[in-house]
């Protein structure tokens, strides 16, 4: 009996310590799943968007040629055909409109009628200077007959010389009946119709050159000076994707006396065959000085003395103080100029209770 006491006092604290290992080891697994699942802190983020600190300005213009010809007949007259329509492509010498040629045909008939005259004219006089000539060496003629036979046959040459002018001036002025193109382009105005009678000059038919073309819009007084020394570009409204370089060609020296704008010309050195004429088109300025910043929130800057800094989010969920420059401080928010990238998120509320050790997840809203 005493023996089987002595194993059962044994056996009972032995067994009470089987009992507790299972009990601890679940204690230690709770320990450790609680801290697996320990939950991350919600933060809530924000871009960071460099941009112009100057704000870009943008006008709209029009397409236009750069140079745009009013063509017209260079003698009067009625006009019989126009052979071209406005959008019509023309080149170097095709007829774009002809006169009626009937007066003119009269005119070059009588030139040249004048003309045979004259050499008749000039025959006579020739010979009869020779005569003169000859009898006063003879002595059977007076100083003052030879000298008016002179003068008669000077007379004669000037008027057949004067004959000869006038043939080649009505030749040119019948060939000037047919207004001819001098340049390739195309038509864009007809001024004129048939049977309408027109004066020497008068525009006739606009011819914009084919080559460079350009930009025309008003610029404000205000920024008369950013379009001379900024940089501009021309987006099309057919093509908002595709963006041309310009570059400021003309300037008004006057503003317009009703909207007080200086009219702009801006050159399109890169335009290609989808720039038409007449187009409808954006012109941005945008000033190559001015430096690039970012706007981000008041509350997102954390300041430790001197130091200025954002937290930034990574997409694993870590956050690092990255120290920034800042420009200028506002009522809500801060310009800074740099320290962080282009398109990094930044904690925007609660930095003072970050930490680099803790883990962050991003959150749209904070619910209390």
């Amino acid at each position: 009996m005493l023996g089987h006491t002595k194993v059962s006092a044994f056996r009972k604290p032995f067994a009470a310590a089987l009992l507790l290992i299972p009990v601890l080891a679940l204690a230690g697994c709770g320990k450790k799943t609680e801290a697996e699942a320990k939950p991350t802190r919600p933060v809530l983020v924000a871009t960071v968007h460099y941009e112009p600190e100057s704000p870009q300005r943008s006008f709209v213009g029009t397409i236009r040629p750069r140079i745009e010809t009013d063509m017209g007949f260079r003698v009067t007259g009625k006009v019989a055909k126009r052979l071209v329509e406005v959008g019509q492509n023309v080149e170097i010498g095709q007829p774009l409109a002809t006169l009626d040629e009937v007066d003119l045909k009269l005119q070059a008939e009588q030139a040249v009628a004048e003309l045979n005259a004259s050499t008749g004219v000039l025959a006579n006089a020739t010979a009869a200077e020779g005569r003169a000539t000859e009898l006063r060496a003879k002595g059977w003629s007076t100083q003052a007959q030879l000298d008016q036979a002179k003068a008669t046959g000077d007379e004669a040459r000037a008027r057949l010389n004067r004959a000869e002018r006038s043939v080649e001036l009505t030749k040119n002025s019948l060939s000037y009946a047919t207004l001819i193109a001098d340049t390739r382009g195309v038509v864009t105005a007809t001024l004129i119709d048939a049977g309408q009678v027109v004066a020497a000059g008068q525009a006739a038919i606009r011819v914009a050159r084919f080559g460079e073309k350009e930009a025309v819009v008003s610029i404000p007084e205000t920024l008369v000076g950013r379009a001379k020394e900024g940089k501009a570009s021309v987006t099309l409204w057919s093509e908002p994707g595709r963006q041309y370089a310009a570059k400021l060609r003309e300037l008004a020296p006057n503003a317009d006396t009703a909207t007080r704008t200086y009219l702009a010309k801006f050159s399109l050195p890169e335009a290609d065959d989808k720039v038409s004429l007449g187009m409808t088109a954006t012109l941005t300025l945008s000033d190559p000085a001015t430096e690039r910043v970012a706007r981000v929130p008041l509350s997102a800057l954390f300041s430790q003395g001197n130091n200025p800094s954002l937290y930034v989010v990574s997409a694993s969920g870590d956050v690092a103080l990255q120290p920034v420059k800042v420009k200028s401080y506002e009522s809500n928010d801060v310009i800074i100029s740099g320290g962080v990238d282009e398109g990094a998120k930044i904690v925007t509320l609660g930095v003072q209770k970050l930490d680099p050790a803790l883990k962050v997840h991003v959150v749209s809203a904070l619910s209390f």
